[in-house]
Formats: C-alpha cells, structure tokens, sequence
C-alpha cells in the first residue's frame, strides 16, 4: 500500500516514520543521530524507509546514500600556535581543491576533547579526520583512541595523522628523532659541551622523539646530557620562559640551550635577554625546532620541517585510495643556521 505523503508533496520525517511503523523520535535518532540510534532492527527499518521514499534532509540525511558527508576534521592542539595553523593551512588548500568542507577541532592539548571530537565527526558522519595534534603516550588513552577510530571506520570514515600516535592508519611522520640528532651535531661541533634542553609534556610523543634523538647523539659523540639539564614545561612560549628561569638556577654556567618547539624557543631567548641579561649567543647559544615563519625575524637557528607539506601529504593520503596496509610518507628534517647560534665564547668556556 502506497505511504501518504505531506500535503506539499514533499517526503518529511514523519512520512518516514510513519512507513517504517516506529516513532517519530526513533525515525529522527535512526537518520541524525548515530550516537544514540536505536537497535540495528529499527535503525534498518527506519534507512530503507526513507531510501524508498527519497527522503532527505540536512547534511548526515542527504548523506545516507553515500554513508558519509563531504565533511573533514582536522584535530589540532592549538590552532593558535603557528606549527598548527601551518599544518591546517596546507591540509585546509588540499581539502578546498577536492571540494569538502572542514572542521577545525581544537584540543587545548587535552587527549579527552580529542576523544569527544571524534566521537561528534562520527555521529556526524564525516569523510575523514586527519589528526594533526602530536600524540599521547598514556595506553589507557591510545586503547581509547582506537576504539573511537576503529568505530569511525567502521562508518565509512577514513583516518589520517601527523606524527606518530600509536596505531595502523595512514601516516606523515616527520624525523623528529633526526632532527635532534642535528642539534647535537650542531651545538658540539661548535665547541658546546653544557648544554641545557627545555621540553614539552612527558606524555606527548612529538617531545619525546625529539629529546631522544638529542639524547642519542650526544651520548655517542661523548657528551652524555644529565637529567637536571632538562627541564619539562607547556609546549608554549610562555612554558618555554619559564623552563628557562628554572633551567639558567639549576646549571648557571650552561652555554647552550635547545627548545623543542621554536614557541618555546621565543620564551627561551626572551627569558635569556630580558630577565637573565644574557647575550644571545655571545653568552648562551639557543637551537628552536620546526622554523615557523617567526623564527627568520628572530635569526632563530632551528632544524626546519615543510609544515605546509606536511598537512597537504596528509590531506593526500585521507582522500587517496583505501588500501589494505597503512601507508607511510616520511619527511626529513634539516638544520637551518641562523644568529642565535655561536662557537663558545672565551668568557663562558670551563677553567
């Protein structure tokens, strides 16, 4: 029997309701809400009703063909912060040219709103989410995040990161490890021997390999790094100021610093010359990492990574073919010698 249909001869959500016999609150959590659908047997009823009819609505209802809506997510700890907005900028423009919309979600660096951000891209039925926030280390979160992306997959979405996160999916990862690896070369080959490090989170994966690599290399070239020159703080410049102060009363006589971020490092150079009244590099040495735009204007040594680059590779990989193994595309870091960088001076060389 054939189903009525509103007066105005459109198809609406009680037309829908109404065919598949449940409510008209089922028929709205079934089409809109995957968060809080009901059972697989109505939801089922209540999707081929309006396949039937051509229903349609707002985004997630026209999308029901497809199962997916031409919307993106781009997961970001501070969208503030320009190694992120670099990042989105070039994700944003490989986005644009293929047509889809994008939705910043921005973390504050806290892994639960990374969670609850996915959660809502999957009840929306977005395309993809390209993760561009550093992971986490604590595995109660990373469990977690599998879960949600597993779950998000399972829709029809695709997953996409930048950095290492601690699961399969198709990933940029710069050599962050590599990069520290260059400051050690750097720093030592100009006759630095006390040097210092200002890091971010002990829990973000972005710091850790960065610090590594430092770490590795300094052993190897004979240097080794003791834990009290390294001082942890917010992967910002404020954390950056701060670390600095802590850092220069721990180890007064150190003759060179390396901030893992160049956020911090504009804390660093500001704490080293407006508070402590230290000569940069005459007095102490400083070594950023990632060149955002800012770093040229402050002479900033710093080892360089193409942030651009980087989101639009992986933009690539979330619109690219689904194949059965994740892909990977590395990008190497390079150093960039800028003013702030110097030979030992003679007045802070050991007696």
């Amino acid at each position: 029997m054939p189903t009525r249909r509103s007066r105005s001869g459109s198809v609406t959500l009680q037309d829908v309701a109404r065919a598949a016999g449940v409510s008209l609150a089922t028929a709205s959590r079934s089409l809109h809400d995957a968060a809080r659908a009901p059972r697989e047997e109505l939801r089922a009823r209540v999707l081929a009703a309006a396949a039937q009819l051509g229903y349609s609505s707002h985004g997630p209802a026209q999308a029901l063909a497809k199962s997916t809506t031409p919307v993106v997510g781009l997961l970001v700890h501070d969208i503030a912060d320009p190694y992120f907005s670099a990042l989105a900028i070039g994700a944003m423009r490989v986005a644009h040219d293929s047509g889809l919309l994008i939705l910043v979600g921005n973390t504050f660096r806290d892994p639960t709103l990374e969670l609850t951000y996915l959660n809502r891209l999957k009840a929306q039925r977005a395309r993809g989410v390209l993760l561009l926030a550093s992971g986490f280390s604590d595995r109660a979160y990373q469990r977690e995040l599998r879960r949600e992306l597993t779950a998000f997959e399972a829709l029809g979405g695709r997953v996409a990161c930048v950095s290492p996160h601690g699961f399969d999916a198709d990933a940029v990862l710069p050599d962050h490890r590599a990069g520290g690896r260059l400051v050690a070369d750097h720093l030592v080959a100009l006759g630095h021997e006390r040097i210092g490090v200002v890091t971010g989170p002990a829990n973000l994966l972005t710091s850790r390999e960065r610090l590594q690599g430092l770490k590795e290399r300094l052993r190897a070239l004979g240097h080794p790094l003791p834990t009290e020159r390294i001082v942890r703080s917010d992967f910002t410049r404020d954390g950056g100021h701060r670390a600095t102060r802590d850092l220069m009363a721990r180890c007064p006589d150190l003759t060179a610093v390396f901030a893992v971020n160049d956020m911090m490092a504009v804390g660093v150079l500001n704490a080293l010359r407006e508070d402590l009244r230290l000569s940069v590099p005459d007095d102490v040495s400083v070594v950023g990492f990632d060149d955002i735009p800012l770093t040229e204007d402050l002479h900033l040594t710093t080892v360089h990574l193409p942030l651009e680059e980087i989101g639009a590779h992986g933009m690539r990989l979330l619109l690219g073919e689904r194949l059965p193994m994740p892909r990977t595309v590395r990008v190497p870091a390079r150093l960039v010698e800028r003013a702030s960088s110097a030979p030992v001076s003679r007045r802070r060389r050991p007696r």
